[in-house]
């Protein structure tokens, strides 16, 4: 079974912890596409490499929380 999702698979919580204003627009595209809209929105993803690739790009503006 190739890339079955179960509940055992490690989750995130990721929250968006300073504004979008001013920073770079290849930062802001790897914020939205992890889902946050604004300031102090929490979403939980999966914990894949690609996602955490994109919280490494923009570690400075989040808080992440392994669930």
């Amino acid at each position: 079974m190739a890339n079955s999702n179960t509940s055992s698979q490690k989750q995130l919580r990721v929250t968006l912890r300073r504004g979008l204003a001013g920073k770079l627009q290849k930062h802001r595209a790897c914020v939205r596409g992890l889902g946050l809209r604004r300031l102090n929105h929490t979403v939980t993803l999966p914990d894949t490499p690609e996602i955490r690739g994109m919280i490494t790009k923009v570690a400075y503006m989040l808080e992440v929380e392994e669930i």
